[in-house]
């Protein structure tokens, strides 16, 4: 579940980004209508991103929940932010005073819209389509999955397993970069859909033979039982995980290893996620050194925008990147 990137520095990549869109819409079966929308979000988010930041960064995701496809665009940039964001949410308003879409004519035309915006520190900006009505849904998740500068695939894959009674999030990232390193991370999370039913040890412990034929990957695990909250995370190699429960946040611990190669060992480590919980999964692409009180408000907006933020601001700049967010929908009142 890579994310497309596209960088956002001039006019031609705005176009870029727009056929970029409109290629996934048609591909995942959106109607000619549903795509039209699709392409004009994208180079309405790409026009704002060089119009008000001057540069930035578009980045696309296909979408599925319940049989039903959709598509995810996320805006980012570290512009000037948005000083009056009730204003830009109306038709038409542009402080640069040209014509556009507007902000409120995005919303109105998407399935979802979020939008998070620090003074001096950029905005980031979440559109969702659906090819046809879909359901709220039981979690709210939002990833940015993309490959180090240079490469044309990401060595880091991550996958999600929701059944009645769990749901279970495995990232990896392959040892290196490129093809190799690609293959390895997903053989890594096809262990997910071979085994759903399995502990997070037992995660680990397939994947450890899964990798064998591979360079390795480091992988981290997370299960959470949806009705009793109780939730276990194992990992091995840097991956890192992180549970925000009423303020508190708690630093789970993944070994030293590499999963394929050299497992020395697998220790689960439990705790509690409530309808107000946070659960952030990373590869090492990311910089450990963020903290969400450092952007007021953004633990409350969708978890794509967190991911993304993220992303912007602590991506190391030198490997593939993920970043995995998850919440209980009813935390925020989640719109489909």
């Amino acid at each position: 579940m890579s994310s497309q990137l596209h960088l956002i520095e001039d006019r031609s990549q705005v176009g870029s980004a727009r056929r970029a869109a409109l290629l996934l819409a048609g591909y995942l079966g959106f109607s000619p209508t549903e795509s039209g929308k699709i392409a004009l979000a994208a180079t309405e988010v790409a026009t704002n991103i060089l119009k008000h930041a001057g540069t930035g960064r578009l980045a696309l995701r296909a979408l599925e929940r319940d049989g039903v496809a959709g598509i995810e665009l996320l805006g980012l940039d570290r512009g000037p932010g948005i000083a009056d964001l009730a204003a830009s949410l109306r038709d038409g308003q542009s402080s640069t005073g040209t014509p556009g879409q507007g902000l409120g004519a995005l919303s109105r035309l998407s399935a979802a819209f979020d939008v998070y915006t620090q003074p001096a520190r950029g905005t980031a900006l979440r559109i969702e389509f659906w090819a046809q009505p879909v359901a709220a849904p039981r979690y709210e998740i939002g990833a940015v999955c993309v490959a180090k500068s240079g490469e044309e695939v990401s060595g880091d894959a991550w996958a999600l397993h929701l059944d009645a009674r769990f749901v279970t999030v495995l990232v990896a990232d392959g040892i290196g970069h490129g093809p190799e390193a690609a293959r390895a991370a997903r053989a890594a999370i096809r262990v997910l859909s071979e085994h759903p039913a399995a502990s997070v040890p037992q995660l680990l412990d397939e994947c450890h033979a899964a990798l064998t034929t591979t360079r390795g990957a480091a992988v981290g695990a997370t299960r959470i039982e949806t009705f009793t909250g109780s939730g276990s995370f194992a990992g091995v190699g840097n991956i890192a995980a992180r549970t925000l429960n009423d303020g508190r946040q708690r630093n789970l611990v993944s070994h030293n290893g590499t999963v394929g190669h050299n497992v020395r060992r697998v220790q689960e480590f439990g705790f509690e996620f409530g309808p107000q919980s946070l659960l952030i999964m990373h590869s090492d692409g990311l910089d450990t050194h963020w903290n969400l009180e450092d952007y007021p408000g953004l633990v409350t907006r969708h978890p794509a925008l967190i991911a993304g933020v993220l992303y912007r601001d602590h991506d190391r700049g030198r490997d593939d990147v993920t970043v995995f967010v998850l919440r209980p929908a009813d935390a925020r009142g989640a719109r489909a």
